[in-house]
């Protein structure tokens, strides 16, 4: 025993010089540590002093950054983007009670997407934790999912509330909430099972709270609330089960291993009915998973099929996902406002989504019209009518015109709201002051935004003065109301006379009718002859004698004033005409002139050319000879062509041995060597049919093969029966053409070609119409005047193609065309026009698109309202023949500096005014008498061929 004691003690005494040892050298090793850590610390201090620099750097900036979007939202308070980018900086600063600020005022004036909110609700949620306070988060809760029907808010909504359920009346506070959730977004094809199955999953956590424990009988108490729980529950798969929902298959097996006692008949009839409505339903499902947003055609035919259905529940959830992903439509707006005013007609619903469509579309009058129309309906009160027209007035609409009708609509209604039994009323008093405000507004701030007052004909004063009339029996304020019409520029239009005439033939007297009339006969300016009738009409009807022979006395004193002036206006168009005549034919002499000249230089190029030699000499009289002028002898229409022939001694010396003049008509036969069975088709009228052709231009002249060619891109249209390109005297083709079909039916196929690219060039494709017998055909095909369905962009990069461009715009409406604007040449302008379904969807374009940079070009959107057309240029104006002369030309590398001049010098010298040129060479001067009277007027006589040959020869 003692020997085994001291063995322990030795084995403990060794171990506790062991721990020693280990305590040293951990204390040692701590000791190195230490100083590492302190080096390592100074290293981690300089790290963290270069972070705290950047961030405080960062800082500064977002900070400058917050404080320019604040200035600027004090400026432009409706600058969407401009509230969220401030929100994300604010979030990202974590600056909460500023951000909680930037919101609420963004959701004053916005109804907020779905991620603002539930970012917005999921930070309110943290700060509660720390400050228990759930009712201004449940008042949240409320304010979102008013904006817009959004399953995931309903969600968030329900499970936060679950939270709460251990206060007085918690539980049955979360059953309502699920219960308003389901009765909204219950319905949702796709997202609306995960709403039934929160509140399942609820019902079955209370389930478990209410079941005793295993091995214990419940009491009677217990029993019922057991059973009351179940039931809810049975209830709840019930009610889901017979709803077409996506993946309801899952739903129906989950019930029949829960439920005990199976599924009732009741219960499988209607789960099959709703799965054959939802495998009707599937097709349209699927088409929006596979769509790109904003899937509008996709949901349009959805609604269509909704509607066809007839379910309303279902109509109106289909509409409300249909404005979650296009809330800025104002078209899917008024058709679901229409629709709830005509059919569902509750009015908390009614009223709450009028509310909705004029946030979101606030610059839509047609949206506002119909909430005051709806609130009068539904019986609001006098004060809220009021505070809508005013948010309307202030909603910034894009057209004049708006202001007159949204007007009209509040006057409307004021006017519904008096007693005229009454002579005088607070309501009738109010009317009466609308009115004078309204015209006010009219002239001071639609004018001074638009240069105009919307309202030319003055129906609003036109309206008051019958309401003076018809209810009030008050003709004196009729009658003013009608002087200040007038006198706005409207007494020259008869049919604003004969408005005024109806209004004292019904509710005037005779005298203020006769005096009516004939201030007419004297102002109107337009139709002065109907007046004049409508007068002596009266006067048969109510006149005297004397009452007669004033109205004709004063009707033909009228006419004939009027007969005078359109003469006078008459003359005076025709002179400007003539002038205008004049001044064309002078502009066509000087360019004939010029061209005569250019042709006469040229044509006598090849026959100056000649070598100092005489071994060549042979060359020089065959070039001469081929370079005989023509001459042309005016006879009716046509035009003989006679050759001047070469005699033996005419120039001075014999002709070369073996030579022979060519014989008339060769050259001709050469240059037609290109299309003769064309030429012989041209020469033949008969078989030519303009109802049958196309005239097709702006084609290379570079194209090879032009009859192969158009023949392949028109044999799609139809039967050809001819094709006629034209061709010049070299047999170079010219650009244009005609493709004549075997029927007329073919030609409208063929003009959709207009504007098909043939080799880097657009082909135009125009009727083929003589001008001269249709002067009013019209060549230009599209629209002059303001299309506000189109919108125009300028400052595209030349780079852009026409699929970039509708990809770039279908994000904001439905495209039915893009149209991009070259050159003939074929290159871009720059430019383009988008046509959309309709006018709002192209508004919204422009509201989301002028300014945005398009591969760094910032590009300019407006609609599409073209200046309007020189009259001159329109197809079927009076224009002269001689604007109508082709361009000087001056070969295929244009007028250059290296093309000198190789007249000699002694044809300089003598040169002169030439006549008119036809087909290269000077046209024969007229008679002998004439061409003498010209010499004695000092003009230049016309050089012969023999002149020619003396002057060429004499050197």
């Amino acid at each position: 025993m003692a020997a085994s004691s001291s063995a322990e003690q030795t084995q403990l005494q060794d171990m506790e010089e062991e721990d020693a040892g280990m305590e040293e050298r951990e204390m040692e090793s701590d000791g190195d540590g230490e100083e590492e850590e302190e080096e390592e610390g100074m290293g981690v201090e300089n790290s963290d002093d270069e972070e705290d620099d950047d961030s405080s750097e960062d800082e500064k900036e977002n900070e400058a950054e917050i404080q320019r979007l604040e200035e600027q939202l004090s400026i432009n308070a409706f600058d969407y983007n401009c509230h969220v980018d401030l929100i994300k900086l604010l979030k990202q600063e974590g600056e909460l009670l500023r951000l909680r600020k930037a919101r609420q005022k963004m959701s004053e004036l916005f109804p907020l997407t779905e991620e603002i909110w539930l970012d917005w609700l999921k930070d309110e949620i943290r700060l509660t934790e720390e400050e228990p306070n759930r009712e201004k988060v449940y008042e949240l809760f409320e304010r979102a999912a008013k904006d817009y029907i959004c399953p995931d808010i309903w969600l968030e909504y329900a499970q936060y509330s679950i939270g709460g359920m251990g206060s007085p009346g918690g539980i049955d506070k979360v059953r309502s909430i699920f219960e308003r959730a389901v009765t909204a977004v219950g319905l949702h094809m796709t997202k609306g099972q995960t709403v039934w199955e929160a509140y399942r999953e609820f019902e079955n956590a209370i389930l478990s709270t209410v079941q005793p424990p295993p091995g214990r009988i419940p009491s009677r108490e217990e029993q019922e609330l057991l059973n009351t729980q179940l039931e809810r529950i049975h209830t709840l798969f019930r009610r889901q089960l017979a709803i077409p929902l996506m993946d309801m298959e899952a739903t129906y097996a989950e019930y029949e291993e829960w439920s005990e006692q199976g599924v009732s008949e009741m219960v499988i009839h209607q789960y099959k009915k709703a799965l054959q409505q939802m495998e009707k339903c599937k097709p349209f499902e699927e088409s929006l998973l596979a769509a790109e947003p904003p899937k509008l055609a996709e949901y349009q035919t959805y609604i269509d099929f909704e509607l066809k259905e007839g379910d309303p529940a279902r109509v109106q959830i289909t509409f409300e996902r249909t404005l979650g992903e296009n809330c800025l439509v104002p078209d899917m707006w008024a058709k679901y406002t229409t629709y709830l005013d005509r059919q569902l007609k509750i009015k908390d619903m009614v009223l709450s989504t009028h509310e909705r469509a004029v946030r979101n579309c606030p610059w839509t009058m047609g949206l506002w019209k119909s909430y005051l129309l709806a609130l009068e309906r539904h019986g609001a009160d006098h004060q809220t009518v009021s505070d809508v027209f005013e948010k309307a007035l202030n909603a910034g609409f894009i057209q004049a015109t708006d202001y007159v009708e949204i007007w009209q609509a509040y006057l409307d209604y004021l006017r519904r709201r008096v007693d005229f039994s009454k002579e005088s009323s607070k309501e009738l008093e109010e009317l009466r002051g609308a009115f004078s405000r309204s015209l006010d507004y009219m002239k001071q701030d639609v004018e001074e935004r638009f240069g105009e007052s919307g309202d030319p004909s003055c129906i609003i004063m036109q309206i008051w003065a019958r309401i003076e009339a018809l209810h009030c029996k008050n003709m004196q304020k009729a009658r003013e109301l009608w002087d200040n019409i007038m006198t706005k520029g409207n007494a020259k239009y008869a049919n604003m006379w004969l408005e005024y005439y109806n209004l004292e033939r019904s509710y005037g007297d005779p005298v203020h009718c006769r005096k009516a009339l004939h201030r007419a006969v004297q102002c109107t300016s337009d139709y002065p002859e109907h007046v004049c009738e409508v007068l002596l009409t009266f006067e048969r009807v109510e006149g005297s004698l004397e009452d007669w022979d004033l109205a004709v006395q004063k009707t033909e004193t009228r006419l004939n004033r009027v007969n005078e002036q359109r003469a006078k206006v008459a003359e005076k168009e025709a002179n400007m005409a003539r002038q205008e005549d004049d001044r064309a034919d002078h502009r066509r002499k000087a360019k004939s002139d010029k061209k005569s000249q250019k042709k006469v230089q040229k044509g006598t190029r090849a026959g100056e050319k000649r070598r100092a030699g005489q071994d060549n000499y042979h060359n020089e009289w065959n070039e001469d000879s081929e370079q005989a002028p023509k001459r042309h002898r005016g006879n009716g229409d046509q035009a003989t062509e006679e050759y001047m022939e070469t005699e033996t001694g005419l120039f001075g010396r014999n002709a070369p041995p073996g030579y022979k003049p060519a014989p008339p008509g060769t050259k001709k036969a050469q240059q037609g060597v290109a299309d003769p069975a064309q030429r012989q088709n041209d020469d033949k009228p008969e078989l030519r049919n303009d109802k049958s052709s196309v005239f097709i231009s702006n084609l290379a002249y570079t194209l090879e093969e032009p009859d192969a060619k158009l023949r392949t891109l028109f044999e799609t249209c139809g039967p050809i029966k001819q094709i006629r390109p034209v061709f010049s005297n070299k047999g170079n083709f010219k650009g244009y053409g005609y493709v004549q079909f075997e029927s007329p039916v073919c030609v409208p196929e063929a003009l959709k070609l207009d504007r098909r690219e043939v080799e880097g060039r657009p082909m135009f494709v125009s009727p083929c119409v003589d001008k001269n017998k249709n002067p009013d055909f019209k060549v230009f095909k599209y629209e002059i005047a303001m299309e506000k369905q189109k919108i125009f962009i300028s400052g595209l990069p030349f780079s852009c193609t026409k699929e970039q461009l509708e990809e770039l715009c279908k994000s904001h409406g439905t495209i039915k065309e893009v149209r991009l604007v070259t050159y003939r040449s074929g290159k871009p302008k720059g430019l383009a026009y988008v046509e959309f379904a309709d006018e709002a969807q192209a508004s919204q374009a422009v509201l989301k698109m002028d300014g945005i940079d398009v591969e760094g070009n910032k590009i300019s959107v407006a609609i599409s309202n073209p200046p309007r057309r020189n009259t001159m240029d329109r197809p079927g104006s009076n224009r002269s023949t001689s604007d109508m002369m082709p361009r000087q030309t001056y070969g295929s590398r244009g007028r250059g500096r290296t093309q000198l001049s190789l007249l000699p010098r002694s044809l300089h010298r003598h040169s002169g005014p030439v006549g008119k040129v036809e087909n290269g060479t000077a046209a024969e001067q007229a008679p002998a008498t004439a061409s003498a009277a010209a010499n004695a007027a000092g003009e230049t006589k016309p050089l012969s061929n023999s002149d020619f040959a003396r002057m060429l020869l004499s050197k």
